[in-house]
Formats: structure tokens, sequence, C-alpha cells
């Protein structure tokens, strides 16, 4: 056991290391002509600077915070150093995205100039240094947090969980941040943009004309990029430790609890902790093989071909390191019962590419519901939204039964792995430990879908990069067939941001579930001395468990209103300067004068920054308060809070889903217009299906995406504050 766990800080550094290979190969590729390299410096200072604003932010906030944390926590002040190591960690990982990003945007351009294949992976492999360095980041950090305080400083292993828990606090509260400020600026860009100048100017998209394109290409790379990078980043930190949490209740059972003839050695039975980082390592090398895959055969084939390709390699792969995983750590202990615990790896992996499809079939142009909302375009605006609405309320449905399937059937194979209840020699409340080994069912499973992690980033990244590279293309004036190229590119690009934030979804709520097991955990430990049987249960019959569901769900709206309310905002004051620079200076349109980019950059920027300081912290204030209350009026605060925690987190997936989903759908039906159908551009069925994207598009790359980091925020907050709600 101790040998397997040293793959945990090799896979972290190769891939680290591989991150490093593929920046050298992106960055030798040579820059294009002068006219390009002029607007991919646009797009890198003006994405710098605002990632310079941003953190700069986040930080102070940060470090406050995590002062307090160190003052109200006890029984040290580590959770609150902890909690700032991550937020920076989570801060680099957005930052390394972004850098390379805005710095392959160009290159892939460049390389589509010689070939399709070039430029794909050219991009694909600048978007992977993101994937490879954030899941490795997040992987040495938890594992280091967790070495240093339990080994190197001696602390029990609860307390070292604790100091871990407080670094995926600070990683989410930082990704909360990043995701929700570029999702902002970038909505609000693209708003100004499209409105003012594909609707009113009548001229095409990322026409170096529009005073907003540089502010509309720098969004992509602060949204999509460091705001994603951010995002699974505590991902992947908050659900290691969410599964680590509850295998710290399994390590307790089988040293201390079990009958004395049957107990493991501590070494064995530290798997049920280790596990999940284990599971993550051999995930990075399944990435890594699959990155080097991704590549075109053919000129003349989908681009998405190849990235498809790549992917099966990477889930193939990633299942045949699971069962390995599993028959090594848990084998010797278990039996045959190590296979129940793959069985759950496999129906995460699973799970993953189920996910992927259905999102795929709500967002892109060859099936129905894009269709019927382009369709319905051609009856005008309202069809166009009223048919959108009820598109993205029906995608909630199909992915819900695929987790409920995922959920119910991990869960089972977990408790499938306990043993029988008659061997234990009459421990009392069995029940509740073969409960954990079915909380752990899902954990493995979780972890089985973040086998992938590494791969569906790159994805993510990948559309941006190629979006740049078009804009790029297309405001150089390069020749048509060249702008066909990065067009290929960018509608594949639009397809796989999609996915990545069906892919985020799913994994939050897979997660969700063992992230309860480990809040009650927590409960059982800060409360009942550890006695799990008085912790696990949650009574919406109880008044205070029902507020604080009221509470949750109220939540998820009036963050989700704050964000969506900060785009429309911030777009209002870019369409009038777009307005006013057409107005005052008619030689724009004549192309005999240059648009003022750094007006439009600066107020998508000051917008952002000023809109998502309020709604970043609600979902650490508003249950840390509910649950101080509720202890100091004489409830049942863990419990109430836990009422919060869950009916918050269903609300949110809920929402989530159908933000992304209908979002992705109102966008690619005015694709579909513009691919020709319905009389292409500059029609009323296109200006129709304009206005629906843009009602989608903060949906979709802002409140959604955020929303997800709200659901394992709210997780991390309760784990971290759940001896405040505690009165003795």
């Amino acid at each position: 056991m101790v040998d397997v766990t040293l793959v945990i800080p090799i896979a972290g550094l190769v891939g680290l290391a591989f991150a490093a290979y593929l920046t050298w190969y992106v960055f030798r590729k040579d820059l294009g002509t002068p006219e390009m390299q002029e607007i991919g410096e646009a797009i890198r200072q003006g994405a710098m600077a605002y990632m310079k604003r941003q953190y700069s932010t986040i930080i102070l906030i940060s470090i406050v915070l995590s002062v307090l944390i160190g003052a109200l926590i006890t029984p040290h002040i580590y959770v609150g150093l902890s909690f700032l190591v991550g937020a920076l960690a989570s801060a680099v990982s957005g930052y390394i995205g972004m850098y390379v990003s805005v710095r392959s945007n160009i290159r892939t351009a460049a390389a589509a100039r010689r070939s399709l294949n070039e430029a794909l992976v050219t991009s694909f492999r600048g978007g992977a240094v993101s994937g490879m360095g954030v899941v490795s980041l997040s992987l040495l950090g938890v594992a280091g947090v967790f070495y240093i305080f339990n080994t190197g400083m001696d602390f029990a292993i609860s307390e070292s969980l604790d100091a871990a828990i407080g670094f995926a606090f600070g990683a989410s509260f930082a990704a909360l941040f990043a995701q929700l400020g570029g999702g902002i600026y970038t909505k609000a860009a693209d708003v100004g943009a499209d409105l003012v100048g594909k609707i009113e100017a009548g001229i095409p998209e990322d026409d170096p004309r529009n005073p907003a394109v540089i502010a509309d290409l720098v969004g992509d790379n602060v949204g999509d990029c460091a705001g994603r990078g951010a995002d699974l980043f505590e991902s992947t930190a908050a659900e290691n430790i969410g599964a680590m949490v509850l295998g710290l209740s399994l390590f307790t059972f089988w040293t201390e609890i079990a009958p004395a003839g049957m107990r493991w050695d501590e070494g064995a039975a530290l798997a049920w902790i280790f596990f999940p980082l284990v599971a993550r390592s051999f995930g990075i090398f399944a990435s890594l093989v699959g990155v080097m895959v991704v590549k075109l055969r053919n000129e003349n084939k989908d681009p998405m071909s190849g990235i498809n390709m790549g992917y099966y390699v990477t889930c193939v792969l990633a299942a045949v390191f699971f069962f390995f995983a599993t028959k090594i750590m848990f084998e010797g202990e278990l039996g045959d019962g190590y296979l129940y615990f793959f069985g759950a790896g496999i129906i995460g992996i699973v799970l993953s590419i189920v996910i992927v499809y259905i999102t795929q079939y709500y967002t892109s142009g060859s099936w129905r519901p894009v269709k019927e909302i382009a369709e319905a375009s051609t009856t005008g605006p309202a069809t166009n939204i009223i048919t959108g609405l009820s598109i993205a309320m029906e995608s909630t449905a199909m992915p819900v039964v695929a987790i409920i399937v995922a959920l119910m059937g991990s869960f089972a194979l977990g408790q499938m792995a306990a043993p029988d209840s008659g061997d234990m020699g009459g421990i009392a409340n069995f029940d509740t430990y073969e409960l954990i080994y079915g909380f752990y069912g899902t954990a493995v499973a979780t972890m089985g879908m973040l086998a992938t992690c590494a791969f569906i980033l790159a994805t993510d990244t990948f559309g941006p990069i190629t979006d740049n590279a078009g804009g790029i293309i297309e405001m150089s004036k390069q020749p048509e067939d060249i702008r066909r190229r990065t067009d290929k590119l960018d509608a594949c690009g639009n397809t796989t941001k999609a996915l990545t934030k069906g892919y985020a979804m799913g994994s939050a709520a897979l997660a969700a579930f063992l992230l309860f097991g480990a809040y009650f955990e927590r409960v059982a430990i800060k409360k009942f001395d550890g006695d799990l049987s008085l912790a696990f249960h949650v009574d919406l019959a109880q008044p205070d468990v029902f507020v604080g569901g009221l509470l949750g769900a109220m939540l998820v709206f009036l963050f989700a209103s704050l964000a969506i309310r900060a785009v429309g905002k911030t777009a209002h004051q870019m369409i009038n300067e777009v307005r006013r620079q057409f107005k005052a200076d008619p030689g724009i349109m004549t192309r005999e004068s240059k648009p003022d980019y750094a007006k439009c950059v600066d107020i998508a920027t000051k917008g952002a920054l000023k809109a998502m300081v309020l709604p970043a912290l609600l979902p650490v204030l508003v249950p840390v308060l509910f649950g101080i209350s509720m202890a100091y009026l004489g409830y049942d605060a863990p419990q109430a809070v836990g009422g919060l925690l869950m009916v918050g987190t269903i609300a949110g997936i809920m929402v989530a889903n159908m933000f992304n989903n209908g979002g992705g759908a109102w966008d690619n039906g005015k694709k579909y217009i513009e691919e020709g159908h319905y009389g292409g551009k500059k029609t009323l069925a296109h200006a129709a299906a304009v206005v629906g994207d843009t009602v989608g598009d903060p949906l979709k790359d802002t409140a959604g995406p955020s929303i997800h980091v709200l659901v394992k925020l709210l997780s991390t907050v309760t784990l971290v504050f759940v001896g405040l709600f505690i009165i003795t």
C-alpha cells in the first residue's frame, strides 16, 4: 500500500512536466503576420490586465477571511493558513490557463494558414497545458497539505483532514470569484458586441470596426480559461477531500471498532483515505495519453472526431488503471470485494460519457432541440425565447435520470463491499457503517468521473483558443479558406465548452451526495464523539430544517439573479459606449479610423470586478450566519444547516443544468441559422436568434458555471465551520 501511494507525487510531477512540454511545443510555433501579432498582443494585454486586477481583489479578501477562519476555528489556526494556500493555488491554476491560452490563440491562427490538423493540435495542446497543470496542482496541493500536517507536524488524521478541508474551502472561494468575475466580463462584452455590431450596424462577428470586439475576445479567455480552470481545480480538490473524510470513518472502524481478530493494521487501513488520491493520479496518466492521440488524419474530417478519439482512449485507460488501483489497494483485505469498488468507478466513467452525450444532444445543431429553437426564430424573438425556455427546462430530465441511476448503482455496490453484519460480533449501530460503505461507493464513482478531468479541461480551454484564433484571422483579413478552417475549429470549440459545463454539473451532482456524507461525518466527530448513528439524519418535518431548506433554495436563485443582473448592467454600459463611438466617429464604419478598444475593455473590467464581490460572499455568509443563529436559538443547528446544504445543492444542480443547456441551445440555434437555414444571416429569423442567444449568454457562461462552484462551496463552508454550529 505504501508503494502504490508513491504514484501520487509521481503523477503530480509528471503532469506538471508534461504541461511544461506542451507549453514548449506550442510556444515554438510561429506568430503569423504582423497584423495578426498586433491583434494577439491587444488580447493578451487586456486579459492579463484584468487578471492582475481581479486576483489582487481575490487575494486581499482571502487574506482577511483566512485570519477570521484562523481566529474562529479550533483547536489551531492552521485551517486558516490552509484556506489561504488553497485560494492562492486556485488563483495560480487560473493564471496558468490564461497565460498559455492568450499565447496559443495567435499560434493557432498562424497554424491554420498551413493546415486544419496543425491548428487543431496546436490549440488542443495549448488547452491541455491548463488541463494537466490544474489537475496536477490540485493533486499535489491536497496530498501536500495532508502530508505536512499528518507526517511533518504529527497532527492526528482528523486534524490533518480539517486542514485539507480548509485548503478546499480556499480553492472553492477563489474559484467562485474567478468564475463569476470572468463570466460577467465575457458576457457583458459579448452582448454589447453582438447587439450593436450584428443587429444595429449589420457587421460580421469579430469585425475590427466593432469597438467591443477586443473586449469580447479577452472575455473568452477570462471566462472559459481562467474561470473554468479555477472551477475544476476546486472541484477535484473538494471532491477528493470529501472522499478522504468518508475514508476516515472506515479507517477508524477497521482499526478501532471491528472485532479484535478482524482489525486491519493502520498501514492497510490507510487505503480508505489515500485511494481517492491514487485514483486521481492514474487519471492523469490516462489523460496524458489521450491528449497525445488528438489529431486529424484527414483534413476533410470534423475536428470533433479527433477530440472524440482522444476522449475514448482516456476513458478506456482510466478504466484499466481503475481496476489496478482498486485491486492493489483493497484486494488484500477485501478479497474479491474490491471488484465492487471497481464497478463503482466504472459507473462514474460511464456517467461522464452519458452526460457528455446528453449535453451534446441538447446543444448541438444536429439534433431536435436546437433545430426547434431555430425554427421558432422565424416568427420572432418571443417564440424563440419561449421555445428556448421549454428546451432548457426539458434538458434537466435526462441528466437527472442518469445521475439517479449512477448514484443508486454506486451506493449499492459500495454497500455490497461491506462485511456481513453477522461477522461483526453484534457491533452497535453497524448499519450506520454499512451506510458509510454506500457513501464511499459514490465517492469512488466520483473519482471515476474525475479520472478524465484533465482531458475534459483541455477540451474546455481549447474552445476560447479557437474562438480567439478565428477572431484574429477575421480581423487581420486573412483569405476565406483559412477562415473556414478556424470556423470549423470554432464550431467544435463551442461544442466542447458546452460539454465541459455538462461534465462539471454531472460531477457536482454525483459529488454532492458524498459531500453530504462528509458533512455528517464531521457532525458526528464534533458533536457525538464519533457516533455516526446520531448524525446521519435530516428531518424536513422539523421547522428549523425546513426553513434551512427554503433558505438554501432561495440562495441559489438570489445568487443567479445577482450574476445575471451584473451582466445586464455592464452590457448596458458597453452598448452605450459602442453606439457613442459609432456616432462620434463615422470613419470607424468606413475603416478610415480605428475604434477605441481600450475603453470597452475598461468598462468590462470595472463592471466585473465591482459586481462579483456580493454574490461571491453570499454562499459563505448565509450558511455560517444561519447555523450560528440556529445554535443560539436552541435549535439543532447542524441538522438545520444540513437541510440548507441538501436543498440548496439540489436546487443548484437543477438550475445550473437548465442554464447551461438552455444557453448552449440558444447559441447554436443562432449558429444553425447562420449556416444558411431559414434564410441565413441578415434575416428576421437571424435577428430573433441573436436576441435568444443574448438571453442565453449570461445563463450558460455566467450564472450556470458559477452555480457549479457555489454548490461545492456550500459543502466546504459547512465542513469548515461545523464546529460553530454546536453549542455545548
